[in-house]
Order: C-alpha cells, then structure tokens, then sequence
C-alpha cells in the first residue's frame, strides 16, 4: 500500500507546550486535532508545561527537572529527582545562565524515538531544532520542522533593552540561538507562518529559501467569533507576555496613560507581570490604578468572551512572526489596532489600523479616533471577521500540513533508503 492510500503515523514534539499562552502550544493543540479528523495517527510528545489535547491524538509527557516553573523558577530540583546524565545536564546549563530546555528534550526525545522508530512514518518537530533532532535520520524517520519565528528577533531586541550585567545575562540566556541556527540549516523541510517570518528565517538562520514554506495558522472559530450582546463601552483588550520587551505592553501602558483623563475607558491585558517587574513598575509610576486590569489562568472560553466584549484590540508587539492573538481578535470581529512590523500587516491586510511599533503618541492618537467613532469601529470588525473567514481556518492548516509531510517523506525515500537502528548515519545526522 502506498504511503498515500493510508493515514500517517505523526509523532509531534514540543519542548514546552503552554495550553493557553505563547503559539507553541496552542499551534499543537489545534494542529494534532486537525490532523487526527482527517484520519491520521498523532502522537504528541512534549516536555512541561504539558499541552491540554482535544480527543483524537495521543499525548506522551516527557518529564523533565521543571526548573522554570511558575510559582518556582530556577528552583533546584531535590537530588531525588534526578533520573539520568540529561538532568544533569539541564541542571548544569541553567545554573550556566544558559536556556536547557530545547537541547534536554531533544536528547530526551530522541531516545524515544529510536526506541519506536518503526511507529512513526515522520516526526513534526515544534521549534525544537535542537542538536537531538539531528540523529533522527539515524532512526530512519523523516523530519519536518516548524519554526514560528527565529527567537534571534526575540534575542536582538531583549539585548538592546538590557543595560549592564542584565545585558550580559540576557546574552548567556540566549545562547541556545546558535544552535537553532546551526539545527536548522541541516533538517529537511522548514514550516512557518508568514513570508514575513520566512525572510527572518533564512536570513539569520541562513537557511536556504526553497527550504522554508509558508502555512499560515488557523483560529478557532468555534471559541473565538462575534456575539450577539453588546460591547463593553471604552473596554480595550490586549493579549501578551507582560514583562517581554517584544510585545510592546509598555507601550501600550504609556498611550493608555496619555488617553484615560479624556476618555471613560479601561485597558484589560492578559498576562501575568512580574511582582515589581518593569510593567507593574511602570503602570504605576503612570498612576494607572484600577484602570487596568492584568488577568490570567483564564480559561479558553473565558479568553474568547473578553475579546469579543472589547471594543478594540491591541497588538502593540515589536515584532511578530504571526500573532494568534491578532488573529483571534479578528475572528472575534474585534476593531484591531497593530504594529506595522514583521508579519503583522500581512496578516491584517486592511482589517486593523497599523501603528509604528514603540510609538506611544501614535498609539494614543489612534485609541482615541476609534473610542470616538463606532462607524469606523463596526467598518473594521467586519472587515476583520470576513479576512478570518477566508484566510485562517486549521482544517486548511492541516491539510496543507500533511501534503508538506508526503513531499518530505517522498524525498527522503529518494535520498536514500530508510535507515534502521546500527545503520550507517547519513551526513550530517548526528549531534555537532
């Protein structure tokens, strides 16, 4: 039987996979059920957090030390809890001032793999691109990677915001970079988002162009889509790491400042800042008080139904390789307000009013237009919902997905023949 007259044997790998924030999560959650009702076999497995799955696909936890866990980040785990050399390693590269966790869950994962490598027809690897994944070739399973965006933006920008030994810190943190670049230049075929983030891609990661392919994401229109009861009057929503200088909530703290004694309105973000972290210290040295609103631990029901209780949205990142909250507010048909950087206008087209990233003033200037104008208001969620409609559905997501996973399995069936456990490793297979 042909690999295409059968359903696929997928296993899906994440190194952390929050159910409800950040998109490596919630690109898995909605991709792996996608996947499983057009009748294909998923397996996902995922370090922690571990991703809240709907029925159809398989998790499999992969157990790490947790060393960044919320309520106790860089504990240091009781010796009881150490299973093998990787713990060690991962304990010793955090206390390094370095980022583990995408080199552990390689090695990690790819011991599973070889172990079950006659399970899978491919594996899917979520922005792992780590040193691990290098030896699946060893296995004999062709590999496909996604890559949301190069965390080299998110390195470039949180170094020129870092002053002193924060910049240093911030250096070391990243240093996990490197090796994505040098990952991602040696796996088969890349997946991203957005030709926006294609660009980035192959050119810090020089990667070569024809290796990377664009699939947009998808939103969940079953939870995210407009309602019938009215809009809560000056409510403005943004949805965003609080305390990450990419996402620009800063700013949007400094334009809301600049609007609030003349409009009767209030900004809800959703994301969690850290107690006396720059962003509580600025919303209140801006004396913003109970005027904004940080939420968290929402649930995904709760988070449609605040965004479809605004009256405008906020993106206010600088930079995004996609932004799924851009386009959850759209299919909320929810009047958005955006940067004008990385993937964001191709994304919105003309269903949002783009802004200069960093730009306060400018912010401020478009708020106040729009809390003035429910014509313009109603012209841009409908907009909105219409660009969703079209463009961004995950049924669409996953059958573009698979025909990415014929071509690499095609190609590495051409290159040569699959290789078992004790094989000779093919070029470049194998851990730097």
């Amino acid at each position: 039987m042909s690999i295409t007259d059968r359903p696929l044997r997928v296993a899906l790998l994440s190194y952390r996979s929050k159910p409800h924030c950040g998109g490596q999560g919630i690109y898995l959650r909605h991709l792996s059920r996608e996947l499983s009702a057009l009748g294909h076999h998923v397996e996902v497995f995922s370090g922690q957090p571990y991703p809240e799955l709907e029925p159809g696909p398989v998790l499999h936890t992969v157990p790490s030390l947790d060393l960044y866990r919320d309520e106790d980040p860089f504990r240091w785990p009781h010796l009881s809890e150490y299973r093998d050399w990787i713990d060690a390693l991962e304990f010793a590269i955090m206390r390094s001032g370095a980022f583990p966790e995408p080199l552990t869950f390689s090695l990690r994962a790819l011991r599973i793999m070889r172990a079950r490598h006659a399970d899978f027809d491919l594996v899917h690897d979520n922005q792992v691109l780590a040193y691990g994944m290098l030896g699946l070739a060893r296995a004999g399973l062709p590999l496909v990677t996604s890559i949301h965006h190069p965390i080299s933006v998110d390195r470039r920008i949180e170094i020129a915001a870092a002053t002193g030994l924060a910049r240093f810190s911030k250096w070391r943190w990243y240093s996990f970079v490197r090796m994505q670049a040098r990952v991602a230049r040696r796996v088969g075929p890349i997946l991203t988002a957005s030709q926006s983030s294609r660009a980035d891609i192959c050119h810090d990661f020089k990667v070569a162009p024809e290796n990377v392919h664009v699939i947009p994401l998808g939103v969940d229109t079953r939870l995210f889509h407009p309602r019938p009861a009215p809009r809560v009057p000056g409510r403005i929503v943004a949805v965003a790491s609080a305390d990450s200088p990419l996402k620009g909530v800063g700013t949007l703290l400094q334009s809301f400042g600049k609007i609030m004694a003349e409009r009767e309105a209030q900004l809800i973000v959703v994301g969690k800042p850290a107690p006396g972290g720059p962003t509580e210290r600025l919303a209140g040295d801006l004396a913003l008080g109970d005027r904004v609103r940080f939420v968290h631990g929402i649930s995904d029901s709760e988070l449609a139904d605040l965004t479809a209780s605004a009256e405008i949205a906020v993106v206010p990142s600088l930079y995004e390789g996609f932004s799924l909250p851009a386009v959850e507010h759209m299919a909320s048909g929810t009047p958005l307000v955006a940067s004008d950087t990385g993937a964001l206008p191709e994304v919105t087209g003309d269903a949002a009013v783009l802004v200069e990233p960093g730009d306060a003033e400018a912010l401020a200037a478009v708020l106040r237009d729009l809390l003035d104008s429910p014509e313009e208001r109603a012209r841009l969620g409908a907009a909105a919902w219409q660009r969703v409609q079209e463009r961004f559905t995950w049924s669409a997501v996953a059958r573009a997905t698979v025909q990415r996973y014929l071509h690499a399995i095609d190609d590495a069936r051409t290159a040569a023949p699959r290789a078992g456990p004790g094989r000779a490793t093919p070029e470049g297979a194998g851990p730097c």
